[in-house]
């Protein structure tokens, strides 16, 4: 297989061990990419891209601190080690980010004295009203967006995410006139980037921080750092020394305007986790459709939706079960066992269903899709009735679980049958 440090024998003795589909996620990989962003002086993992416990775990060993997005997120940040609460001159372990408060989420808030990233004015006065007086941090939507797809692009007047920009001095009065400080600033409109997009970004920040004052104490590149998925562009990575300055420059103006010292914090997902990960499946069947060859696999979009949702590209590979050489090739569409048309792994975004030239398979060959750590088992679901896969992580040569399959009992343990 190409583009991975993982023998072909790990894959083949996983799924033997347990099953499939499975992921596999490589803790070296992870370590890794953290380790290339820690020149930002915090960088803060997003988990949304991959919350197992164990993933979040080692991001908090690696000195990571982290987002969270949702209730159930803080509740998988406390449960991997990180602790909530605000200390003087420390920066927050955990920050919860979103567009709302729902009562859960509140309510957490208020009990670990969580700092919020707050996306809504109406989340400021919410805050207020249960008494809750923390210093704050605001996501301001600068009026413009980015992303690889539509999904994606989280800036700009069509996009739910964020303050608007004019609404800025507005947020500012609010949280005074609560008690509360703004104190931080978070600018994150799209994922993927190119230098000539982030140059915008980057003014931008800088003139949304003028009202903050003297007040202002850290400041957020968000997160969005892109992966390179097609096998072809591997080796060509995002010029993180460029990606830096372009972000430590906005930091220093935003510092001369302030008065004082400015951390700078970074928030990526994708760019830590997702090419560790690996979805493994089973090819089932081998079949003809007019002069197509289909590849039906035991994994589906109820596992890996970014194909589906997207049109995103990952790399397949094809392992023989019986080490036999894989010399011929076919051009192949890639599809699950989904009782739907868009469950096919080979498509482009708006649905249109491509070949991929891989190897001439059979049944009870291995199908692997790479740089699939991100988003992938995040976004998993029972669509179908059908269970969540396994995890394990290869952690220093060993194969080590970190979620165990899901079983049926499992799946519909909260239903209920009502007396007919």
């Amino acid at each position: 297989m190409n583009n991975t440090n993982i023998p072909e024998s790990v894959f083949v003795k996983a799924a033997a061990e347990y099953g499939t589909p499975l992921w596999i996620y490589d803790r070296a990989t992870i370590e890794q990419r953290i380790k290339e962003v820690q020149v930002f002086d915090h960088v803060r993992f997003a988990q949304k891209a991959c919350p197992n416990l164990s993933v979040v775990a080692l991001a908090r060993k690696c000195g990571c601190v982290v987002d969270a997005v949702s209730a159930g997120e803080i509740v998988r940040a406390l449960k991997a080690g990180f602790k909530g609460g605000i200390e003087k001159g420390k920066t927050p372990e955990i920050v919860y980010t979103a567009d709302i408060l729902d009562r859960d989420a509140l309510e957490l808030v208020k009990q670990y004295n969580i700092p919020v990233n707050v996306g809504s004015p109406d989340m400021i006065q919410q805050l207020a009203d249960a008494g809750v007086k923390n210093e704050l941090t605001i996501r301001v939507n600068p009026g413009f967006g980015h992303g690889h797809s539509r999904k994606t692009n989280t800036g700009g007047d069509l996009s739910k995410h964020g303050v608007w920009h004019e609404q800025i001095k507005d947020c500012i009065k609010l949280a005074q006139q609560n008690g509360m400080w703004i104190t931080g600033l978070h600018m994150h409109i799209g994922s993927g980037t190119d230098f000539e997009h982030l140059a915008q970004v980057c003014d931008a920040i800088i003139d949304a921080a003028r009202p903050f004052g003297s007040h202002l104490r850290t400041i957020s590149a968000g997160g969005g750092l892109p992966i390179e998925y097609h096998e072809e562009n591997k080796g060509t990575r995002i010029d993180l020394k460029k990606y830096y300055e372009l972000w430590n420059n906005a930091r220093n103006r935003i510092k001369e305007t302030v008065g004082h010292d400015v951390a700078l914090e970074v928030e990526p997902g994708r760019y830590l986790v997702a090419e560790s990960g690996f979805l493994v499946a089973e090819i089932r069947a081998v079949k003809k459709q007019g002069n197509n060859t289909f590849y039906l696999v035991d994994a589906g979009f109820t596992d890996l939706v970014r194909p589906s949702f997207y049109g995103s590209y990952h790399q397949i590979s094809v392992i023989a079960r019986d080490g036999r050489p894989l010399t011929e090739t076919v051009d192949a569409v890639v599809g699950g066992p989904l009782c739907e048309s868009g469950d096919v792994f080979t498509q482009e975004e708006g649905g249109f269903v491509v070949t991929r030239k891989l190897p001439k398979a059979q049944v009870g060959d291995l199908l692997v899709l790479h740089d699939a750590g991100a988003y992938g088992a995040a976004m998993s679901s029972n669509y179908n009735s059908r269970r969540y896969a396994a995890e394990v992580m290869l952690s220093n040569g060993e194969l080590k679980v970190v979620r165990e399959r899901q079983t049926f009992e499992q799946m519909m343990q909260n239903d209920r049958v009502i007396d007919f």
